[in-house]
């Protein structure tokens, strides 16, 4: 499934993005959601690093998980040595259980100025993100966002 506001072109320019970051980064994960243009619900549509295929079928509520939060807020949120040291249960973090991620940071993507999307950068192992990894995928998060803000 696509966002709706990307036409195939854009869409395939995304993958690609995805997958310069997580070249660039040398992680394990990096992943797109976006929430629903006729909702408040938040699917995750892109991903590269990706041990399955899981992300696709996962939909978090505005507020609700990675990607809600950081949507909700639009603010970064950081997850170390998961699920030790999170807020809530595990069950509320998807995306980490599906991909086995152990380390993320999910930044805000905005749209028009309104946060709408998140990327987030994961690893499996036990190497925690850096701030050198966060501050470049903040600089993605913004070249992510004007690709799909046109």
């Amino acid at each position: 499934m696509e966002y709706k506001g990307c036409s195939p072109g854009e869409s395939v320019q995304i993958d690609q993005a995805c997958e310069k970051v997580l070249n660039a980064l040398e992680c394990d994960f990096v992943g797109l959601a976006l929430q629903n243009t006729d909702g408040p619900d938040v699917k995750w549509h892109y991903a590269a690093g990706n041990s399955n295929e899981k992300y696709k079928r996962i939909t978090v509520r505005y507020g609700k998980g990675i990607a809600g939060k950081v949507i909700s807020t639009g603010r970064p949120m950081y997850v170390d040595n998961f699920p030790e040291n999170i807020a809530g249960k595990a069950l509320e973090y998807p995306i980490m259980l599906a991909e086995g991620l152990k380390h993320a940071y999910a930044v805000p993507i905005h749209f028009k100025g309104i946060p709408k999307g998140v990327l987030l950068i994961g690893n499996r192992s036990g190497q925690p993100l850096n701030e050198s990894r966060q501050s470049t995928a903040r600089d993605a998060a913004r070249t992510l966002e004007k690709k799909l803000n046109g």
